[in-house]
């Protein structure tokens, strides 16, 4: 049984990321000092080299945030006083993010609480799979702000609830509440603790048993002929 917390896991503290290992996940916990887990420069930076690291590692990810936020998504204040080429840059930043959790090694899933907006909803689409908690509110705002997201979401979104969802969501910026999210297909299950049900299809989906069995495979090996790289 996988547990959130315990002496089985190792725990780091990384800048605006809190990493938790077990044996067969890892636990990715998003925690900014306001609560709100905005995607600053800072973090998006941290949370890309962070993926990175543990890509090396064919364990299954479970990305989250706390119960009344998953993320907000940017920093707009921060988006503001971004010139051309900055904002350009801090795009591209974000693009990069994106693409290391959607090409990660092993099934990344997002445990969904609370609020998921902007930059935040393309974080949990570039994941595999979501479950959310039954508060669990999807929007991205960015038009209602004269933004639109260069993160991917909109080629991500409409493949999960359609073109014309796709649109009253990021041109209406219409909000969707964890039910209407999966009757649209942005959701995979809800889940009163969604945490535990993430780690749960993560840790047994067919990739990762295959991973973990690999894994054996080759510390076997290694202790058995030691000059193996």
């Amino acid at each position: 049984m996988v547990r959130v917390r315990g002496r089985s896991l190792h725990t780091i503290v990384k800048s605006c990321l809190l990493i938790e290992r077990s044996d067969n996940l890892i636990l990715v916990r998003l925690c900014s000092p306001d609560g709100t887990n905005r995607l600053s420069r800072v973090c998006v930076l941290a949370l890309t080299e962070a993926v990175r690291e543990l890509s090396q590692q064919n364990k299954p990810l479970v990305l989250t945030g706390n119960r009344n936020y998953f993320s907000v998504g940017a920093d707009l204040n921060e988006i503001a006083a971004l010139g051309g080429a900055e904002a350009y840059e801090f795009s591209r930043m974000g693009q990069a993010l994106m693409h290391a959790i959607a090409s990660f090694p092993a099934p990344v899933w997002a445990a969904v609480e609370g609020h998921c907006m902007g930059g935040g909803l393309d974080l949990a689409l570039a994941c595999r799979g979501r479950i959310a908690g039954p508060h669990a509110v999807f929007g991205h705002r960015g038009a209602a702000l004269g933004l639109i997201t260069g993160w991917g979401g909109t080629q991500r979104l409409p493949r999960l609830v359609g073109k014309a969802k796709a649109l009253q969501m990021f041109v209406a910026a219409e909000k969707l509440h964890a039910l209407d999210a999966f009757r649209a297909g942005l959701v995979d299950a809800i889940s009163d603790d969604p945490v535990p049900e993430a780690m749960r299809r993560a840790a047994n989906s067919p990739l990762a048993v295959l991973l973990q069995r690999e894994n054996v495979v080759l510390t076997a090996t290694r202790l058995c002929h030691p000059r193996i790289d």
